[in-house]
């Protein structure tokens, strides 16, 4: 995947595009990702994502920016993934907030990006103060076929979104966030050093760096790290992990992710570790001494094992089943 930050008037290869945050890279995104490679492909021109950094609110609104799904690389590794041929990283600030819909779509788009084919999703406003709406883009796009409205996905009843995904993980309902995303919610970032408190108290764990601070979930989860290895495999390791602040051992602490990976005993400093979050266990306690802590942190782990000892179970089953 070609990932590009500025583009050249007159130069841009043609491109069938779609904007927007992609923030968790949804079910609703991954249908937009399907039906521009689509029509790309009909078209015989490059699939596009044109993007933003940071999220539009976090420049303009930074008191009500959303917690983010995903972190740019994230996110990137992800529309990578389902096979994106070109991302278009905008640099949002409030320069760019300031241009006018009308220069949006003849300097960006149409000069810049060279777009053949653009969709879009039924709610999309652009330019200054979200001026720009459908309306205009069919004055610039006249041509039968050469814009399109996504309808949204919907879900069991319940539209598709990042919002959605954000009030699943903040209720802690972790199967509804994997349904909307179409995969487990998880966190990236590399291992760091950290205090070695949870070692001293018998219980290793892998520090991982977070590069935004808000965030959609706190508490104490059921997880699965996994990782390349120098060999270029990918392990797979489960665990239980503390996503937030630790209150009994620190104040006004910013929010950490502590994963401890059960039999697991090696130096990985500087991976970069995914966590896939399986199960919320609890939220987050302040425990009158560390002896009640390291309690509750041994039955965490216990029910943190017999929940992946019924998902082997019921997985068996089901090869059974299909036998």
């Amino acid at each position: 995947m070609r990932i590009t930050r500025h583009a050249t008037a007159g130069r841009g290869e043609p491109v069938a595009l779609t904007i927007g945050n992609f923030d968790g890279v949804h079910l609703g995104h991954q249908a937009m990702i399907a039906r521009l490679k689509r029509m790309a492909g009909r078209l015989g021109v490059a699939s596009c994502i044109m993007t933003f950094e940071p999220h539009p609110r976090e420049c303009l609104m930074p008191e009500q920016a959303p917690a983010r799904l995903t972190d740019l690389r994230e996110k990137l590794e992800l529309l990578a993934g389902y096979g994106v041929n070109r991302v278009q990283i905008c640099r949002f600030n409030r320069k760019f907030a300031n241009i006018s819909a009308e220069q949006f779509v003849t300097r960006i788009l149409q000069q810049e990006m060279n777009v053949q084919w653009l969709l879009i999703g039924e709610d999309f406003r652009f330019g200054a103060r979200r001026s720009g709406d459908l309306a205009l883009l069919q004055k610039f796009f006249p041509e039968s076929g050469q814009l399109e409205i996504m309808p949204p996905v919907m879900l069991d009843g319940l539209r598709v979104s990042s919002t959605a995904v954000r009030n699943a993980l903040v209720s802690g309902n972790l199967d509804l966030a994997a349904d909307l995303l179409g995969r487990p919610y998880s966190l990236s970032g590399r291992v760091v050093d950290g205090m070695k408190l949870a070692k001293k108290l018998g219980f290793p764990t892998a520090n991982i760096q977070l590069k935004h601070h808000l965030l959609p979930l706190s508490g104490i989860f059921v997880v699965e790290a996994s990782w390349c290895n120098d060999s270029g495999h990918t392990r797979r390791i489960r665990g239980v992990a503390s996503l937030g602040i630790r209150p009994t051992v620190l104040e006004n602490a910013q929010p950490l992710l502590e994963v401890h990976l059960f039999d697991f005993d090696e130096q990985i400093y500087g991976q970069q570790l995914r966590i896939d979050f399986l199960q919320k266990l609890r939220e987050e306690e302040k425990f009158p001494d560390m002896e009640t802590l390291v309690t509750q942190i041994e039955q965490d782990i216990d029910c943190a094992k017999t929940y992946f000892s019924r998902m082997d179970a019921a997985m068996h089953q089901t090869v059974c089943l299909d036998c």
